[in-house]
């Protein structure tokens, strides 16, 4: 008689909730910081079937995943596939994951304020950084095009109105 695995519908990994109802690649995806070649190659470096089911791994299989989660270099994966290359900071390639995502970006954003490169000024001033057209577009909270001859109409009248008070 075969070993039945016990199935959880959730489980976490690095930091985050996944659905045990999808299969190991798409469910790792789901991760953020976790693109989906970067799930197939963890899949594939833990040797586990890109087939299985979130919800039938075991703590020592989880536990394996977020290990080259951590430190994918020395399990095999390359070091083209991590999001963090050649660190301004330490200058080693990493690869970050779940809410360390928005601290890196944050924190690189903020060197670049303090450095006053381009890109840090456009980040302050809230423009766009990567020179998209800004004539027409991403025009928050200003008044957009022309004004209706009814607005005309009724600031006229109101304008009367406090005049004859």
């Amino acid at each position: 008689m075969s070993e039945q695995k016990e199935f959880r519908a959730i489980i976490r990994i690095a930091g985050t909730d996944c659905y045990g109802n999808l299969k190991l690649p798409f469910g790792l995806s789901r991760i953020k910081g976790i693109g989906s070649n970067f799930a197939n190659a963890t899949v594939l470096a833990a040797g586990l079937s890109p087939d299985m089911r979130l919800g039938y791994l075991t703590e020592e299989e989880v536990s394996k995943i977020e290990a080259i989660l951590r430190d994918p270099i020395a399990h095999g994966i390359p070091a083209w596939m991590l999001n963090r290359r050649f660190d301004q900071v330490n200058g080693k390639s990493t690869h970050v994951v779940g809410s360390d995502v928005d601290m890196s970006t944050r924190s690189d954003v903020e060197l670049m304020k303090k450095i006053v490169s381009w890109k840090g000024v456009r980040h302050s001033l809230g423009l766009r950084v990567r020179g998209q057209r800004t004539k027409t577009t991403g025009r928050k909270g200003r008044a957009i095009g022309v004004v209706k001859t009814t607005l005309f109409a009724e600031r006229a009248a109101a304008a009367e109105e406090e005049s004859k008070k």
